[in-house]
């Protein structure tokens, strides 16, 4: 995947910025006379070298600007007081890209939309608040109708702007606080805060209503898309993989039924 060599590609960058041999090299006379905070660096650079994961090295940066800050009230201001003020700067300024990558990694490239992997970070939040409110968390799983078909007749590019396409039309239709999710290939999961079944029901009937209204115009041929979804609203306590194999199974029985159509979970 396209965000998984971006991803790569930027910690390679951040690695090559220290040197694990000794203290990071974004902070190159950032250690003051005091021997411990230059051993702190070396073990930040240390740390930084054994993770690919880029939250974990956003954590270690973040612990070295808190190491930066105690070294400030330690050594006199005339041994070490610009060095770490430098050095606070040039580390801040990483932690800044390292948290744009991090949302990077969390959007699907093609389409905007969370990936699987942004999706694990929004769906813990939105369950404890509907758990805190005991609100309803509207869940539909959709799935565009005949996608092979489209890449069979018209090619892969034609499958590309569909999705891209699908997810501009759906940037209209949903509210801002609605969480949209490619799921993977071309189905899609949307989270609706504060939404029954019902409220679910009717977000979807206006996106199939704004798709009608908006085919997709490839070269010189209109590309009708529909989608066919299931809906489950999530219980109290209930686990994120409990509510979307609920959705699973009302977007089979949607399938089953002829497509084009929303089917709401037993």
């Amino acid at each position: 995947m396209q965000t998984s060599k971006v991803k790569h590609a930027a910690l390679r960058m951040v690695k090559a910025s220290v040197n694990p041999a000794g203290a990071p090299q974004i902070v190159p006379r950032a250690a003051p006379a005091t021997g411990d905070y230059h051993h702190r660096l070396e073990d930040f650079a240390r740390r930084i070298h054994r993770t690919d994961d880029v939250g974990s090295i956003v954590s270690i940066i973040e612990e070295a600007l808190r190491e930066a800050g105690s070294a400030r009230n330690e050594v006199p201001a005339s041994v070490a007081l610009a060095e770490i003020t430098r050095a606070e700067l040039e580390i801040e300024a990483l932690k800044t890209e390292l948290e744009q990558l991090r949302g990077m990694v969390h959007v699907d490239h093609l389409t905007g939309a969370l990936n699987r992997c942004g999706f694990d970070q929004v769906y813990p939040r939105e369950a404890a608040r509907a758990d805190r409110q005991a609100a309803p968390l509207g869940t539909a799983l959709l799935d565009i109708d005949d996608f092979k078909s489209i890449n069979d007749r018209h090619g892969h590019q034609a499958g590309d702007a569909a999705l891209v396409h699908f997810a501009q039309v759906i940037k209209r239709s949903m509210r801002p606080s609605d969480v949209v999710v490619r799921f993977g290939g071309e189905e899609f999961l949307f989270l609706l805060p504060d939404s029954g079944t019902d409220d679910t029901a009717r977000a979807l009937s206006r996106l199939q209503q704004d798709l009608h209204r908006s085919p997709l115009v490839y070269g010189n041929c209109r590309l009708p898309i529909t989608f066919s979804a299931g809906i489950a609203v999530r219980k109290t306590g209930e686990t994120r993989d409990a509510v979307i194999a609920r959705a699973d199974r009302a977007l089979y029985r949607a399938k089953s039924a002829g497509k084009n159509r929303a089917v709401t979970a037993d």
